[in-house]
């Protein structure tokens, strides 16, 4: 992922959560909208993001998690 291709995730991920609130922006809300766009952009950052942000116990939540990815296809 290029710098200006992060810069671009994050630009949007700000546009999507400053757009519904106001002032308090719950971290979950912000979490998700970066594993949604991470999700695009490359899946294996994709991936690598929600095993910290869900905190992946064991290797078959990752195998679910790529499972998922494989399904939406």
């Amino acid at each position: 992922i290029s710098l200006e291709q992060m810069e671009e995730l994050l630009d949007r991920v700000v546009r999507q959560v400053t757009d519904k609130y106001e002032h308090e922006i719950p971290a979950d809300v912000i979490g998700r909208a970066l594993m949604e766009e991470l999700r695009k952009l490359d899946e294996v950052a994709y991936v690598r993001f929600a095993s910290v942000y869900r905190r992946f116990q064991e290797a078959t939540d990752f195998v679910h998690e790529v499972k998922k990815l494989e399904d939406a296809k």
